[in-house]
């Protein structure tokens, strides 16, 4: 245990966060995503994507040099509440709503991601994708 981390910020979520470099994306998954396809699997069973959510955005500054540094997947009408809560979260962070994209090209760039965070959110369409920042020099 350290002091002052989230409790959901395991320690291999804590390495990837920081072994990412700018621009390197990281996915929060389902827990139906077939998330094994991907690169490096971290499991953070039982959480919510929105709790998950809410840990990793106290590390990592998302990418502001780009138009759409975060991604949800486009979900149908009868659960969009949770892209919703995702991007009330991401709103709480000073962040924009996520761009949505459709299944597929979500699917492509979340398992290209270099991480892929599985949670244990059983809404589905509870996936997002961050694109890390950089930390601004002290003034």
């Amino acid at each position: 245990m350290l002091i002052g981390l989230h409790e959901l910020l395991t320690p291999d979520l804590l390495h990837a966060l920081a072994a990412m470099g700018h621009g390197d994306t990281i996915a929060l998954v389902d827990a139906n995503y077939p998330a094994t396809s991907g690169r490096r699997v971290i499991p953070v069973p039982g959480a919510p994507v929105t709790k998950v959510l809410e840990a990793v955005l106290t590390l990592l500054p998302l990418d502001v040099a780009v138009p759409n540094p975060t991604f949800v997947m486009d979900a149908p009408r009868e659960y969009e509440s949770v892209v919703a809560d995702i991007n009330a979260v991401l709103r709480g962070h000073g962040a924009k709503p996520a761009k949505q994209m459709e299944h597929d090209a979500f699917m492509s760039v979340a398992n290209a991601a270099y991480a892929i965070v599985l949670t244990g959110e059983r809404r589905f369409y509870g996936n997002v994708v961050l694109t890390k920042g950089v930390i601004p020099r002290e003034k």
